[in-house]
């Protein structure tokens, strides 16, 4: 046996789990490498991976569950091993996860395993550089019943001067290469949350964020696989990934020469490299996984699951039905409209009311965008009886009181920024940038002082007023302009990743003094649609576009991720006031209650009518709240397929109950549209079928009729096209929400 024979065998052996001997180790030149396998597991979905003592850590599997047998046997069924976390400085020519330059003006890596700890839910498994003092803990954590694994890296090094990382990614996954798609949101300010669908071709693809405060609008941080071509919703192989960060990101897929899509997630190095002080940790934020073999809504499900136990505050109870006064009123802010405003929607039967932007500013008045943030006291010339006034009206009309704040920014022209100037964001020899208003300006929570003050603006409202339910946390500027007066020279390009860490050192002391609030991540919209954020709010703004046919796609995107219990969908009026649409009430309804639902509306311009039609459906969301907000999601028919109509349902984890959604989403005289059947029912169950706020003269062939869950399944009803309402009141659009109950 020549060398190379000889080499490969040892090689071979190695992916095996057998020890290197001596011999071969004297022949290679290297450490004994002691060979161990290491499985992470959740009920349904497997990591596989080699990690010897004194060699290199290698991924060889993610997917399905696998057995311990099947494990033994990856090498020999033709799985190759690539590293689990590849460095640079040693065959330079593909990509990486971590590249740095150590204090001496190296800039390579050479990791190896010390070793592998298990603690709980979490596997840790410990690399050393074969010289220099640098050390790895490349982390895996599973979560009780929830198929997601959460997978993360931290730095640590003795070195006796600083260590520059320039890259590190959270985490690497390699992909098999095939007929690999992959399902991706994208958008912009009011058109957030769209799909993009495309096959990964050879070459790089790069999806990132660089705003500096929210992360969302553009592009989103989550990405899903499909492994057997064209996505599914429910059928198929499907890899879901979902980094949970609320800053500047960067997801890259190098589709080379291998056989392998190589896929990266992790902060944005760009103009952020990170000068790390020997012993100091740098923790890298966690990439979550899952893998469903039902398409893309099976590992939706996982994820909403997931989220809605561990990754969203609150996220297992139901949101309130709340007004919020934004469209209504915008900074037309005074007691009497509040008064009217709080009225209507407890009269309509909501259980909450918001009062949004204009409420505050002494000497600078809250009367448009270009005062006073940062100087939260009252406007007692608006609100005379204050803050505390609204909140016993509210109590008075059987309903809870919610207040905007936008607390991480000012204005130039604001008693904050003239106390206080060295607060925000400016680089240094510039004048700084200003946003929203002309005069909009970034606080820097970078720095300590920063914070404090951010946590006093949220802790005054709520220490002064115990009984504020509900707060509206908006942010509505990025950073325009790089420069830290309180970071140091050295520390210039820390500010992007120290800003998010001060913003969640903020969340923690909040939420440590008020874990029962409830607050939604509003950012211009939907920029704040993160799981680095989540943990500490309730629930999300979608998007600043109410339009409820806009919706529908921006909606069904962000579904992909993210359960409905967080996101927060409101009926607004007609016309629009984004897009100008005018679209039927009994619509904006259908979509509203898809999600959280809530009103953006004036409602003394609504008719009587249009008021009881409302009343009707928030009691009938309240029957089916529990289905929509803590139900498993199936997505039936997308909007994106340009097939004339959309479908999805939510349903009971135990199949007792569904609710069935289903949207016209344009309109032709004599049109064909397609019969859609139901999904994850029980086929051995009979559900009686009841359509929600009919609109029609008569009631729906099927209405009160039961049907097994198999025909549904198979065969779905018949949605006719139009509503059957009189002449003078026909419309373009129809829509239909059925209730199912198994008896």
């Amino acid at each position: 046996m020549n060398f190379n024979q000889r080499f490969e065998s040892t090689v071979k052996d190695m992916k095996k789990g057998i020890i290197f001997s001596m011999a071969v180790a004297c022949i290679l030149g290297v450490q004994t490498a002691v060979a161990q396998r290491v499985v992470i597991s959740t009920e349904k979905t497997s990591i596989v991976l080699d990690a010897p003592t004194g060699g290199d850590l290698n991924f060889a599997y993610y997917g399905e569950k696998i057995s311990d047998k099947d494990a033994d046997l990856l090498y020999d069924a033709g799985q190759a091993w690539q590293q689990a976390y590849p460095v640079y400085g040693l065959w330079c020519q593909r990509e990486v996860a971590l590249s740095v330059t150590h204090s001496d003006g190296n800039m390579t890596l050479q990791m190896k395993v010390q070793g592998v700890e298990k603690n709980g839910d979490v596997t840790r498994i410990k690399l050393k550089d074969t010289h220099y003092p640098f050390y790895i803990d490349v982390c895996y954590k599973t979560y009780p019943g929830k198929d997601v694994i959460e997978t993360w890296a931290e730095y640590e090094h003795k070195e006796k001067g600083v260590v520059k990382l320039n890259q590190f990614a959270s985490a690497y996954l390699p992909i098999r290469y095939g007929q690999v798609w992959i399902s991706h949101l994208y958008g912009s300010w009011a058109n957030e949350g769209k799909v993009e669908e495309e096959p990964l071709r050879h070459g790089m693809m790069e999806i990132k964020n660089k705003d500096g405060v929210r992360n969302s609008h553009t592009d989103h941080a989550e990405v899903m696989f499909s492994l057997d071509g064209k996505p599914q919703e429910n059928t198929g192989r499907v890899i879901g990934a979902a980094l949970c960060y609320s800053g500047n990101y960067k997801l890259r897929i190098d589709t080379d020469d291998s056989n392998y899509h190589h896929f990266f997630a992790g902060i944005n190095e760009d103009n952020s490299q990170y000068n790390l002080k020997s012993g100091e940790r740098f923790v890298t934020p966690a990439l979550a996984l899952t893998y469903s073999h039902e398409g893309l809504s099976g590992a939706s499900r996982h994820f909403h699951r997931w989220a809605r136990s561990h990754k969203i505050m609150h996220g297992t109870e139901l949101r309130p039905i709340l007004l919020n006064s934004w469209e209504g009123v915008y900074f037309d802010i005074n007691e009497e409209g509040m008064d009217q405003m709080m009225k209507d929607i407890s009269g309509m039967g909501g259980e909450l009311f918001v009062m949004d932007d204009g409420w505050f500013g002494v000497k600078y008045q809250r009367n448009n965008d270009s005062y006073a943030l940062g100087d939260w006291t009252v406007d007692t010339k608006k609100l005379p009886h204050g803050i505390q006034g609204l909140i016993d009206t509210a109590k008075k009309y059987g309903i809870k009181f919610g207040i905007w704040i936008e607390p991480e920014m000012t204005n130039s022209k604001s008693e904050l920024y003239e106390k206080h100037p060295e607060y925000i964001i400016e680089a240094t020899n510039r004048e700084p940038v200003k946003g929203r208003g002309g005069t909009q300006l970034v606080l820097d929570l970078s720095n300590p002082k920063v914070q404090d003050l951010v946590f006093h603006i949220v802790d005054t409202l709520l220490t002064k007023y115990p009984e504020l339910y509900y707060i509206k946390w908006d942010a509505n500027a990025p950073v325009m302009n790089h420069g830290s007066q309180y970071l140091t020279k050295d520390r210039q390009s820390h500010l992007y990743i120290e800003y998010h860490r001060g913003f969640e050192k903020v969340c923690q002391r909040i939420r440590a003094k008020y874990p029962k609030v409830i607050i939604q991540a509003c950012a211009s919209g939907g920029g704040r649609a993160n799981y680095g954020v989540l943990p500490y709010f309730d629930e999300f703004w979608v998007s600043d576009d109410t339009d409820a046919l806009q919706r529908i796609y921006m909606q069904w995107g962000t579904s992909y991720f993210f359960p409905s219990v967080a996101m927060a969908s409101h009926i607004s009026a007609a016309p629009n006031h984004q897009t100008f649409r005018t679209i039927p009430l009994k619509f904006r309804i259908d979509v509203a209650m898809s999600g959280r639902l809530g009103m953006e509306i004036q409602p003394k311009n609504m008719t009587d009518k249009e008021k009881a039609l409302c009343k009707q459906a928030i009691s009938e969301y309240k029957q089916i709240r529990p289905i929509v907000q803590q139900g498993d999601i199936y997505r039936l028919l997308s909007p994106y397929e340009k097939l004339g109509c959309a479908s999805m349902m939510y349903v009971k984890p135990d199949k007792s109950e569904a609710v069935f959604y289903w949207w016209k989403t344009e309109t032709f005289v004599n049109q064909q549209l397609p019969r859609i059947p139901m999904a994850g029912l029980d086929p051995h169950k009979n559900y009686r079928v009841k359509e929600l706020h009919s609109i029609d003269q008569k009631p729906l062939a099927f209405e009160g009729k039961v049907f097994s869950g198999a025909f549904l399944m198979a065969n779905g009803l018949e949605m006719p096209v139009e509503h059957d309402l009189p002449w003078h009141e026909r419309i373009d659009y129809s829509s239909r929400v059925l209730y199912l109950v198994a008896e």
